[in-house]
């Protein structure tokens, strides 16, 4: 059971570390592909943000947004792997920064083809989200092991 566990956590955190890997050896000076393809969407998402939440969001470039994806990604991949529960909660964060950005399929009409492929990895990144929560909870739910007291021998004679 440990070892189908451990290669669940690999399967499952691989997803995460080989995405972390390709933006990190694509990144470059300005972001690399990945801030390029963020700048459009993380603008579209500012503007919604301000105009219907009506909070001011903060100027942050691109390409640190980017960097921040990839040490969420990386390390909390790694430590999820290793059955942490920081790197399911960094892992966490990442899915909730990301999800809402990256797939904006309700800037389109639901007959638009842009929609369905924006609903499809909306869909699937909340499942990878759902499983997070889930391995949280698992973990939390298993009492920790305590070691038992050994009692003290009384001396005789």
């Amino acid at each position: 059971m440990a070892f189908t566990s451990f290669l669940g956590r690999v399967l499952f955190a691989s997803v995460f570390i080989l995405s972390a890997y390709q933006e990190f050896n694509e990144f470059g000076v300005d972001g690399g592909p990945a801030a390029k393809a963020l700048k459009p969407k993380f603008g579209v998402f500012t503007s919604h943000v301000q105009s219907h939440a009506g909070i001011q969001v903060p100027e942050i470039e691109i390409k640190h947004l980017v960097s921040a994806a990839i040490f969420l990604k990386g390390i909390g991949g790694i430590l999820f792997i290793i059955g942490s529960s920081l790197g399911a909660y960094l892992l966490i964060i990442h899915q909730l920064i990301a999800i809402p950005i990256l797939y904006d399929f309700y800037n389109y009409d639901s007959e638009e083809k842009e929609f369905n492929q924006l609903f499809i990895k909306f869909t699937q990144n909340m499942a990878l989200y759902g499983a997070l929560l889930f391995f949280i909870g698992m973990k939390n739910s298993f009492p920790r092991r305590q070691h038992k007291k050994k009692v003290p021998k009384t001396k005789t004679g």
